[in-house]
């Protein structure tokens, strides 16, 4: 039998994967949209439903918090800046004339105080549908959190792996909830130094190690998707693309400045993100563990030299699971997971 040729759209996205570029920058989006026919999503899609945002006073964060607010969601906004976060929510009740978008202050990388924002949204909130993990930063020296931990790894890793494991009971709960954590490009060049986590070892460099944190926060959602999406939650991962937000220009100016109008648009970067939020379950379940940009599933690796084996994910959650202080349970189920925590 003659094997079947990639259809169309498929061809030209893997030209574009290819290129790194052309698949990375606006032009992937701008080519894709046409050749796959998105679709936004309904304009109701998201009301009586739950979405939490980590990170969402700037940036890509913003950008999604806006994106589903005007889609009818309820958004828990979790930052660490109580000042922005309330501005924010105001500009989210005058723009949708309801007052749906609570706020809790927390540090993502102090352990004390994720666990406080997740015992807060498990006291007041009855359902979640969609928790999104955007909140990052990039600490240009090495940085010792609350904790012990080293501060990228905390902020990026740990917290959210913290955050994440306390609102299982309500995930679980809630019919076809979602964990999306947004990642970086930039985790395709790193390995994950499983003997140096935190830096201890090496030089540090602040890009660096965000990209590695990105790594492992993509390696350990593949293990939340393996360890508990038999039980109908959805675990994804998704990179924007090189999109033009603070952030990125603060951390690569030049590189901000050599990309210039390629950059993507921050409703570009966030165009997967919404549409994981809001798709069809039928869409995604299938996929669920999957590294997404454009709509469509991603390799998890682009060099030999940073692969990540299932071995090490392994050692990386139990890594993790050690360093939030509470030990792990090897059963599958969330609630014998949480019931032992």
């Amino acid at each position: 039998m003659r094997p079947r040729l990639p259809d169309l759209p498929s061809l030209v996205d893997a030209m574009l994967e290819l290129t790194v570029v052309g698949s990375f920058s606006r032009i992937g989006p701008c080519v894709r949209r046409h050749l796959d026919h998105w679709s936004p999503p309904r304009a109701d899609v998201l009301v009586g439903r739950t979405v939490l945002v980590t990170g969402p006073t700037s940036g890509l964060g913003r950008q999604v918090t806006d994106e589903l607010a005007a889609l009818g969601a309820r958004i828990v906004l979790v930052g660490r800046n109580e000042e922005r976060l309330n501005a924010v929510r105001d500009a989210l009740v005058a723009r949708h004339g309801v007052d749906l978008y609570p706020v809790i202050v927390a540090e993502m990388g102090s352990l004390a105080s994720v666990r406080a924002a997740a015992a807060h949204v498990l006291a007041t909130e009855s359902r979640l549908d969609v928790l999104i993990d955007n909140a990052g930063a990039i600490f240009p020296d090495r940085t010792i959190g609350p904790d012990g931990i080293e501060a990228t790894l905390a902020t990026l890793v740990v917290g959210p792996f913290t955050l994440i494991r306390d609102l299982l009971p309500l995930l679980d709960r809630t019919a076809g909830s979602r964990v999306i954590a947004v990642t970086s490009g930039g985790q395709y060049a790193q390995a994950l130094e499983l003997v140096d986590l935190q830096y201890a070892r090496s030089t540090y460099d602040g890009t660096r190690a965000y990209a590695r944190a990105k790594r492992a926060q993509v390696s350990l959602i593949r293990e939340w998707a393996r360890r508990f999406g038999g039980a109908g939650i959805q675990f994804h991962s998704m990179h924007p693309g090189w999109a033009r937000t603070p952030g990125l220009l603060e951390a690569l100016p030049l590189f901000a400045r050599l990309m210039g109008p390629l950059l993507r648009t921050p409703a570009e970067g966030t165009d997967t993100l919404v549409w994981l939020a809001t798709a069809p379950a039928d869409k995604t379940d299938a996929a669920n563990g999957s590294l997404w940009l454009d709509r469509r599933t991603r390799p998890f690796d682009r060099l030999p030299s940073t692969r990540v084996s299932r071995l090490d994910r392994h050692r990386l959650w139990d890594l993790v699971a050690a360093l939030t202080g509470v030990a792990d349970d090897p059963s599958t189920s969330p609630r014998t997971f949480w019931s032992h925590a």
